[in-house]
C-alpha cells in the first residue's frame, strides 16, 4: 500500500520537473544567445572595414590597392580628412568613400585640397565635395552599359554601376544611365577634375573580377600619380579627435550623449533588459487554470428579476426599465420575423406592424416611444409588448 502511494507520488512529480527543467533550459539558451550575438556582430563590425585598401575581406578593397601599386600608382591610405588634405598636391587624386566618416567642416576642406577628387557611394554633404552635382534618386546596382564618349568608361565597357544617379552641372559627362539621371557624372570646375558614382561596389573585393569592374576601377583610382584614400579609421574616435582640425573643434558642432558612450555599453544595457524580463518571467506569479466553484445558495432566476426591479422602483428609473423591456421585445421580436439580431428598432416595428396587419404608427411608438411618465404607464408598456408579441407569435 504504502509503496503504491509512492509510485503515484513519484509519478505526479514527473511532469512538474519536466516542465521545471524544460524552463531551465530555455533561460540558459536565450542567455547564451543574448550574450554570444553581440559578439558575433561587434566581430563582424570589426573584421570588415568597408572600402579600406588594407582589408582583404569581401567588403575591402584591397586587391584594388594592389593592382594601381602593380600600375605604378602610389596609394596613401589616411584615416582622418585633415591628414588626406595634407597628403594631397597637385598631382593626387582624392579618393572619398561612403566609408568616411565626415561632417561638413570636414567636407569643406576636403573641397579646397589640391589635386583632383573621387567621390564613390553615399558619401555625405555631396554638394560641398561636387557643387553642382544632384541626386535623382536611389537605382538598383546592376551591370550597366557606359553609354557614353569618357575614356576611363569606354575602355572599361559593362560595370557594376547604380545605387544613385546623378544629374551634374553644364559641360559635364554622364555615364551609365541609371533611373532619371546617371550613376557616374564628371566635371571640371577651378582646376579639379571631380567624378561622382553612385555605387562603391565595383571597388570591392567581391565584385572586382566581374565585368569591367577592375578597369573602370583601375582608370578612375589611378588617373594621378598618387592616391590618397581616405578610410575609416581604425578606432572611430579619432575621427573627431582634438588634435585633428577637422573634428569637433573645427566644426563647431559637439556631439551628443549617446555618441559619448561606448558601443559596448549598449550590447551591455539590452543584456541587462532581457536578464530582467527573463527574471521577471521566472519569479512572475502565474495563473492556473479556471475552477469552477460551487455557489453555497442557489440563487431563482424570479428572485433576480424582482430585486433589479425593486432597484428600477427605489430609483424610480422608469426610462431604464422601458428601454430594457424594449429591447428583450426587440431581440424576441426579431428571429420571429426573420430579421437579423443587428435589425433597429424601427425596422422591427414596420416587420411586427405588417406582420400583425396594424398601423405602423403605434407599433413604432410602441417600441421606439418616450419612457412612460409614471409606473401606471409602464405597466401597461409592459402589457402592451406582451400583446405585441403574442400576435405575432400567433400570425
Amino acid at each position: 500500500m504504502t509503496a503504491g502511494v509512492a509510485g503515484s507520488a513519484g509519478t505526479a512529480r514527473t511532469p512538474g520537473r519536466v516542465r521545471q527543467a524544460a524552463w531551465v533550459a530555455s533561460v540558459a539558451l536565450l542567455v547564451l544567445v543574448t550574450a554570444v550575438l553581440p559578439l558575433l556582430l561587434t566581430e563582424g563590425q570589426s573584421g570588415g572595414r568597408t572600402l579600406d585598401p588594407a582589408d582583404t575581406s569581401l567588403d575591402g578593397s584591397a586587391a584594388l590597392a594592389r593592382l594601381l601599386q602593380a600600375h605604378g600608382v602610389e596609394v596613401v591610405r589616411m584615416e582622418t580628412p585633415g591628414a588626406a588634405v595634407s597628403a594631397a598636391g597637385p598631382f593626387t587624386l582624392l579618393l572619398v568613400t561612403e566609408a568616411s566618416f565626415l561632417d561638413r567642416g570636414a567636407a569643406g576642406r576636403l573641397a579646397v585640397a589640391f589635386g583632383d577628387r573621387l567621390v564613390v557611394g553615399s558619401v555625405p554633404h555631396l554638394d560641398v565635395l561636387a557643387p553642382g552635382v544632384h541626386r535623382q534618386g536611389p537605382v538598383r546596382a546592376r551591370s550597366r552599359a557606359p553609354e557614353c564618349t569618357l575614356p576611363e568608361a569606354v575602355r572599361a565597357g559593362d560595370a557594376y554601376t547604380g545605387g544613385m544617379s546623378f544629374t551634374g552641372p553644364r559641360g559635364s559627362v554622364g555615364c551609365y544611365p541609371a533611373g532619371d539621371g546617371r550613376s557616374l557624372v564628371r566635371y571640371t570646375a577651378d582646376g579639379h577634375t571631380v567624378t561622382v558614382l553612385g555605387d562603391a561596389s565595383f571597388m570591392t573585393n567581391l565584385r572586382l573580377a566581374e565585368d569591367g569592374n577592375a578597369a573602370l576601377a583601375l582608370n578612375l583610382a589611378g588617373a594621378q600619380p598618387k592616391l590618397v584614400w581616405l578610410a575609416a579609421p581604425d578606432d572611430l574616435d579619432e575621427a573627431g579627435n582634438p588634435g585633428d582640425e577637422t573634428g569637433e573643434e573645427a566644426s563647431g558642432e559637439a556631439r551628443s550623449l549617446g555618441d559619448l558612450i561606448p558601443g559596448g555599453v549598449k550590447w551591455a544595457v539590452l543584456q541587462l533588459v532581457v536578464a530582467v524580463a527573463l527574471a521577471a518571467l521566472w519569479r512572475g506569479r502565474r495563473l492556473g487554470p479556471v475552477v469552477a466553484e460551487r455557489l453555497p445558495v442557489v440563487v431563482r432566476a424570479a428572485e433576480t428579476v424582482e430585486g433589479r426591479g425593486r432597484l428600477y422602483r427605489s430609483r424610480r428609473a422608469r426610462d431604464r426599465a422601458a428601454l430594457a423591456l424594449r429591447a428583450a421585445a426587440a431581440d424576441r421580436l426579431a428571429p420571429r420575423l426573420g430579421l437579423p439580431r443587428t435589425a433597429t428598432p424601427e425596422e422591427i416595428a414596420v416587420a411586427a406592424a405588417a406582420r400583425t396587419g396594424r398601423d405602423p404608427e403605434p407599433v413604432l411608438t410602441l417600441l421606439c416611444g418616450s419612457p412612460p411618465g409614471d409606473d401606471t404607464a409602464l405597466v401597461a408598456l409592459a402589457a402592451h409588448l406582451d400583446t405585441l408579441e403574442r400576435q405575432v407569435r400567433d400570425s
